[in-house]
């Protein structure tokens, strides 16, 4: 398996595995039905915690009135906006890139909106993010930020979202953990709880080992392999050894493996109902946060992935980015309909793509699982994070790669980038790397004397995220604090 920058656009057409590989041009970019339904199961196994965390962030907080939302329902609506937005996806944007309610943002909904108002005003104003994006896309503005981006910044976003994506997997593992007492020390993190124990940790550092050995040797289907394998072994663990302590989700062979989906969150918002619970200013500002943490993951992470994927054109384009961000826009519309939250573009995504996927025929395989998950739940979720976290790893060494076509001897590009690599994990958010990255570059370039080499859009958005992280003392100056 190797990774690639190398644009696949110029490949000449191939016309011979009928009409599914002529559609979603599986042999013109080099791919085969094979890789693309592995990178499918890669992707959902990866990302499939998502079914059980989101019930978790949102159904544990309180809105205004002290109303919760039904873990039940929220899974049901996870699943299903996961299942059909990744499809669409695929279809509409023929890209290997999967949704589902974003994390993070699902965070904002729950401790900072949805406090200020009724659940149904809280999930109304992701609506209305969504649209607002959309409205982004349909003008051209989205697409053109991202098209006015330097190529180094962008190679810098893919080996940040790596690295990030790689501390995403010890962290989940359990590899990595915040020190309890952190106020007593200097270091914020640690390795296991001091030490490495338990047999989920055994399951954790034996699928890395897995996983590396059969990237090395260059096996087909090397993450998919390691995450099954792993599973069993964590199966079998737990069935002998009765262990605790998994975390979200635990490799319990199921009684009953059918679950009936309830729909019953489905519609629930108030598009306009948040202007009459809070004040307006309060509102642009919320609004304005939702959409700049979406809007620049999104872009981070497509970019990310499909640099990856070796699908850019010579100009550093990702193919179809229109489609693709509308899609992505309409997502966090349907989430918020749901009452699931905005949905977004995952980065896990990457995981199916160092399995081989690069067309959207990987996301009937991703979608066709999450369409599963709306019924058969305690089956699709056995698979610990323990079992399914080497792969993030794994994919961030790969993503990791691209670092080598940075110039760095060039420190009016070098120094952008190296913040935005290391913020991004450092801060765990790409939108705070990207930030980061972006305000450095038009600084440096403007102390340079080469101020007009900057794209008047870069200008804009790096005043956007001073917005971005001065907004705390900028609502307490405004007094909504």
């Amino acid at each position: 398996m190797q990774t690639s920058t190398t644009s696949t656009a110029e490949a000449p057409p191939t016309r011979t595995g009928g009409a599914f590989d002529r559609f979603f041009r599986i042999s013109e970019r080099g791919s085969t039905y094979g890789r693309e339904i592995r990178g499918g199961f890669a992707t959902f196994f990866t990302m499939a915690y998502i079914l059980v965390l989101n019930p978790i962030i949102l159904g544990s907080a309180k809105d205004k009135f002290g109303e919760q939302l039904d873990a039940g329902q929220l899974a049901t609506a996870t699943a299903l906006v996961a299942a059909v937005m990744t499809l669409i996806m695929g279809v509409g944007g023929n890209l290997p890139l999967a949704l589902a309610a974003g994390l993070g943002i699902n965070a904002i909904v729950a401790v900072q909106v949805a406090p200020l108002m009724s659940w149904d005003d809280a999930m109304g104003l992701i609506v209305l993010e969504g649209l607002l994006i959309c409205v982004l896309v349909m003008t051209g503005l989205r697409e053109a930020v991202m098209h006015a981006i330097p190529q180094p910044l962008k190679q810098a976003i893919s080996v940040g979202i790596g690295l990030f994506i790689a501390l995403i997997g010890f962290v989940d593992a359990g590899f990595v953990t915040r020190i309890p007492d952190a106020a007593k020390t200097t270091v914020p993190v640690q390795l296991g709880s001091g030490t490495l124990t338990g047999w989920p940790m055994l399951v954790f550092c034996l699928g890395v080992l897995v996983t590396v050995i059969l990237l090395a040797r260059r096996v087909n289907g090397a993450i998919l392999i390691s995450i099954v394998l792993m599973t069993v072994v964590a199966v079998v663990i737990n069935q002998v050894a009765d262990v605790k302590t998994w975390g979200l989700t635990s490799p319990d062979l199921p009684g009953n493996p059918v679950a009936a989906p309830d729909f019953g969150l489905l519609g629930n918002f108030d598009l306009l109902g948040s202007f009459g619970q809070v004040s307006v200013l309060t509102v642009v500002l919320l609004v304005f946060t939702l959409i700049l943490s979406d809007f620049f993951d999104t872009m981070g992470t497509v970019v990310g992935v499909t640099a990856e994927a070796g699908l850019l054109d010579n100009r550093g384009q990702v193919p179809g980015l229109g489609r693709v961000l509308l899609i992505d826009g309409a997502a966090a519309v349907a989430g918020g309909a749901s009452s699931s939250s905005s949905a977004t573009t995952y980065i896990e995504s990457a995981a199916g793509v160092g399995e081989g996927a690069r067309t959207g025929f990987a996301n009937l395989i991703t979608g066709g699982l999450f369409g599963l998950a709306l019924f058969l739940t305690p089956v699709l979720t056995i698979v610990p994070l323990q079992a399914a976290s080497p792969a993030l790893v794994a994919v961030g060494f790969l993503m990791m790669t691209q670092v080598k076509h940075i110039d760095w001897d060039r420190y009016e590009i070098a120094i952008p980038a190296f913040l935005t690599i290391a913020i991004m994990p450092f801060t765990y958010s790409i939108t705070n790397g990207i930030g980061a990255g972006f305000i450095a570059y038009v600084v440096i370039k403007a102390f340079l004397g080469k101020a007009r080499e900057v794209h008047w859009l870069l200008w804009g958005t790096a005043v956007l995220f001073l917005v971005y992280f001065a907004i705390d003392p900028l609502e307490q100056l405004l007094g909504i604090k």
